[in-house]
């Protein structure tokens, strides 16, 4: 019987005759690390729930109905990273503005307020070279928020009490993004506990969902210019209104992310979850 270790320059059928090569999943056409595929599937998606307004939602002086697409905006931040969820949720806004112009007032008001929902959620990172960028994005909604809730006080004389009560959902949404709840919104979406997952889904999206509404609401207030007793009638609507942006939002994101870490599908760059 031949002894195989008398035989050293055998080269056994199975074993790699080439060169070792290394495989980076990033180096595909990608935008700030999320493949491409992925940024337009989800803008896609994005595109398909803006068709889908919540009939039983009540906006005052837009006269519209909120799009399901509202829901996403963080989920698609978290999955994709702040820059390519930005981007994969206004290509999404404009196609549903376009498409389904009844869930808007004002369509570059919406697409802005898309692209900061997905910034924000992709911005709820604890460690690496971006977890200061919270900082930057902190003061521009401050200033949004300071621009819509001044022009209600200062120039339509609103009381202040009333515009605190009226606007709950967006300084609200805001406290939860300066204070350490945003570290702890990262944390619960990395538990692998669908509970835990589940309230951070749920705070995550009324804090991105709720940036959104900053953003698309500091546009339209400046074009609408509502009455200052209208902020009594937001007072007990839009939080009802929210939490069912936030059921949403939760409930599409237990599947979603579940599927994917089960798949076991390359993760983007700086995804959050």
């Amino acid at each position: 019987m031949e002894d195989p270790n008398e035989a050293p320059d055998r080269v056994r059928e199975d074993t790699p005759s080439g060169e070792e090569r290394h495989v980076n999943p990033y180096r595909v056409a990608n935008i700030d690390g999320a493949p491409l595929t992925y940024v337009v599937s989800l803008a896609a998606v994005v595109a398909v729930l803006a068709m889908i307004p919540i009939p039983i939602s009540i906006v005052i002086a837009t006269g519209t109905n909120f799009p399901m697409s509202q829901s996403i905006y963080g989920i698609v931040g978290w999955l994709l990273g702040p820059i390519a969820g930005a981007v994969a949720n206004a290509i999404g806004a404009v196609i549903g503005v376009i498409i389904a112009p009844y869930t808007t007032f004002a369509g570059s008001a919406t697409v802005f307020g898309a692209a900061m929902g997905g910034l924000a959620a992709g911005a709820t990172v604890r460690t690496g070279p971006r977890r200061t960028w919270w900082m930057p994005l902190g003061i521009v909604f401050i200033g949004l928020y300071g621009a819509y809730a001044g022009r209600a006080i200062v120039v339509n004389q609103a009381p202040w009490l009333n515009v605190l009560l009226g606007s709950f959902i967006n300084w609200s949404a805001l406290l939860l993004f300066l204070l350490p709840t945003r570290s702890e919104i990262a944390r619960l979406l990395h538990a692998t506990d669908l509970r835990l997952l589940g309230i951070g889904l749920f705070a995550g999206t009324w804090m991105a969902a709720g940036l959104a509404h900053l953003s698309t609401a500091a546009i339209v207030y400046a074009i609408l210019n509502w009455p200052a007793e209208l902020w009594l009638v937001f007072a007990p609507l839009a939080p009802i209104e929210h939490t069912l942006r936030c059921a949403a939002g939760t409930a599409i994101g237990l599947g979603v992310i579940s599927g994917l870490r089960a798949t076991g599908i390359v993760k983007p760059e700086h995804a959050v979850y």
